[in-house]
């Protein structure tokens, strides 16, 4: 009889016990991160000399674009979320001009900041050992001593008849900005999406305006690439169209 009894109690736990894992595992989900790239006011556009030089004369295009966003992560009220080796290299040649990041099998929580940096940690910046998308082989990576471009701009700038190169590749470890934003409504993972905009133009009209005429070239020299870096600390805002909330907060290193 004991025997029965206790097989009873064994059966009885084992089944809440699936019963719990089951929900927890129905109730994680996806969160997907869509980035749209814009120019100012205006949608992006490869390869057409449309926007103004914001600190001068003549209108440049854009000939490439792309930037490493990582270590983002997800703040519930139990739970923080970060992807294992978040490096993501972000891209907008595309036809919808936007780049997606999704993270399945979130763990269900009511989720209301999220943190991203823009370039590469120090730890991973001076690695060799590729994770996410780093990869040395690349056009972001420089040598090991400087590690990888955090962003890669590149395109002409137009005066009369005078066609200038464009070329901004900015890193070192010192320009890596993380950054919070914290949603007005908590978001459950249930196939939710938040929404950001990423302003191009923010990387040379922001803290400080840039004159692309006295400043077409940017690579190793840190006092300029602090210059881009202070402003491209702003070009990444939530989408008002979703939240209500534009600016992040700066987060000390």
């Amino acid at each position: 009889m004991n025997k029965i009894w206790i097989t009873l109690l064994l059966i009885c736990v084992v089944s809440v016990a699936s019963w719990f894992y089951l929900v927890n595992q129905k109730q994680a989900g996806t969160v997907t991160l869509q980035f749209q790239a814009r120019v100012g006011d205006k949608p992006l556009k490869f390869n057409q000399t449309i926007y103004p030089n914001p600190g001068g004369e003549g209108q440049f295009q854009i000939r490439n674009i792309q930037l490493y966003l990582s270590n983002i992560q997800l703040q519930g009220k139990t739970h923080r979320y970060q992807l294992t080796d978040s490096y993501h290299l972000a891209r907008f040649d595309n036809a919808s001009k936007s780049y997606l990041i999704e993270f399945h099998d979130v763990p269900y929580d009511q989720y209301s900041k999220v943190m991203i940096s823009i370039g590469v940690d120090e730890s991973a910046n001076s690695s060799i050992m590729p994770r996410g998308d780093l990869d040395p082989n690349n056009r972001m990576a420089w040598s090991w001593e400087v590690g990888y471009k955090f962003i890669l701009f590149e395109g002409t700038l137009a005066q009369a008849e005078k066609i200038q190169p464009l070329v901004y590749h900015v890193g070192f470890s010192e320009n890596y900005k993380p950054l919070e934003f914290q949603l007005p409504k908590p978001i459950t993972p249930e196939g939710a999406r938040i929404n950001f905009d990423v302003d191009i133009l923010a990387m040379f009209n922001s803290s400080e305006t840039i004159n692309m005429v006295e400043l077409p070239t940017v690579k190793f020299d840190r006092k300029d690439a602090r210059l881009i870096a202070e402003n491209y600390a702003s070009m990444v805002t939530l989408s008002a169209d979703s939240t209500g909330l534009s600016r992040p907060k700066k987060v000390d290193k």
